[in-house]
């Protein structure tokens, strides 16, 4: 099953149990308030804010955190390429009968970096390609450091070839890094079970009610559900809604340039 409809599965499934516990809520504050209508409605004051406010604490923090991993995704994105280009810009500096099949080895590398993160969920077609580049990557750089050895060479070509191609393997390990960066489960784990204690102290809030209305707790959890699939979404930018691969734009027009 496809990681996106085990996503919206999930938070349907979380969305349910919120109203579930909305439910369960109700019947406990039903029942206390039969015991003790006084005490039912005056105590758990400082355990509702307490749930809350951590609620509210861990959204704002996984939403921040989520924010910030998909803008250095896209981010370095654009190092990448940067890196590239300047890194085939200085194979100007080598002989001239070495160039073109330095060249062509760039050009196949920007293709398959640019198409390396496109099926993510194919885990094993995403670790062939990034095997595929590092091969490419190990051919450019005895390449290069063989042309930049030769005689004709200039000083100029060692001493500026060579830190741009580290820049530009370093770069695709940062990437893979990047990629690879979430949250424990725990901390999804947290948030859900908080999600469903606040829905069940909503329930308990308006069990001295004798008309049961069902507003808040359907407004409660939509907006928790709905907050909760955009934090996975945008944790996970090549699976969802939100996405990332416009920034591989850069690296497609990176490519064209090399024509």
């Amino acid at each position: 099953m496809a990681i996106e409809v085990v996503v919206v599965l999930s938070v349907a499934g979380l969305f349910a149990g919120m109203l579930l516990f909305s439910v369960i809520g109700r019947r406990i504050g039903a029942a206390r308030f039969k015991r003790d209508p006084e005490a039912a409605t005056t105590e758990g004051g400082a355990a509702e804010a307490a749930v809350f406010g951590l609620l509210g604490l861990l959204i704002a923090f996984t939403f921040s955190g989520a924010a910030s991993r998909f803008e250095t995704r896209r981010q370095l994105i654009g190092e990448e390429a940067n890196a590239i280009g300047t890194a085939y810009l200085r194979v100007d500096l080598l002989p001239d009968d070495s160039q073109p099949e330095l060249r062509d080895l760039f050009r196949r590398y920007v293709d398959l970096r640019a198409s390396v993160y496109q099926r993510a969920l194919d885990q094993a077609e995403t670790i062939a390609r990034l095997n595929a580049g590092d091969a490419l990557q190990r051919e450019i750089w005895t390449k290069a450091l063989a042309a930049a050895g030769r005689l004709e060479s200039p000083v100029q070509a060692s001493i500026l070839l060579v830190p741009a191609l580290n820049e530009m393997i370093d770069i695709t390990t940062t990437r893979v890094v990047a990629s690879q960066n979430h949250p424990p489960l725990a901390v999804f784990i947290m948030l859900g079970t908080l999600c469903l204690v606040g829905a069940m102290l909503i329930g308990q809030a308006h069990s001295a009610n004798k008309v049961r209305r069902w507003f808040y707790p359907v407004v409660f959890a939509a907006i928790l559900s709905i907050t909760v699939y955009v934090i996975i979404d945008v944790e996970f930018p090549r699976v969802g809604f939100i996405r990332v691969d416009a920034a591989d734009r850069v690296l497609v027009d990176l490519r064209k340039s090399m024509q």
